[in-house]
């Protein structure tokens, strides 16, 4: 599979290094592009472009992760901080629009009522993602 464009939704979470180095180990193979995207879910209550400066500032620290991470595998990437009122149907619509070949998910293991469960944004993005979807889970009980 040739692999020229590849997005990984970054959160913050534990889970998201094992997706960027797995982004970057296949965009090395491929001299492919890795874009790290955050989203930031608006509530229907506020317009979608409203300034929510905590949650810029907790998506630019996150970026920030994501870029040195990166550099550590002796690579590049693209950031962006994106406003959406989900963040399924965002990741699925920016992958869309840059004609993304795979998206690499870092799924944190969580359990919901004692089964474990991908939740909501992993759900969305492996239904309707216009792409091959890769999915990093943590190991059961954390990293």
């Amino acid at each position: 599979m040739k692999v020229n464009k590849l997005l990984v939704p970054v959160s913050g979470s534990s889970a998201d290094r094992q997706a960027l180095e797995l982004a970057c180990s296949s965009a090395k193979r491929n001299k492919a592009k890795v874009y790290a995207i955050y989203v930031i879910r608006v509530k229907r209550t506020l317009p979608l472009d409203a300034e929510m400066q905590s949650e810029v500032q907790k998506g630019e620290e996150v970026l920030d992760a994501a870029e040195r991470i990166v550099a550590e595998a002796d690579y590049s990437v693209e950031t962006e901080i994106l406003q959406a009122r989900e963040v399924g149907p965002a990741i699925v619509d920016d992958a869309a629009e840059r004609a993304i070949d795979v998206i690499v998910m870092g799924v944190p293991y969580k359990k919901e009522f004692g089964e474990y469960t991908l939740g909501k944004t992993t759900m969305h993005v492996l239904k309707h993602a216009p792409c091959w979807v890769w999915i990093c889970r943590e190991p059961a009980g954390g990293s």
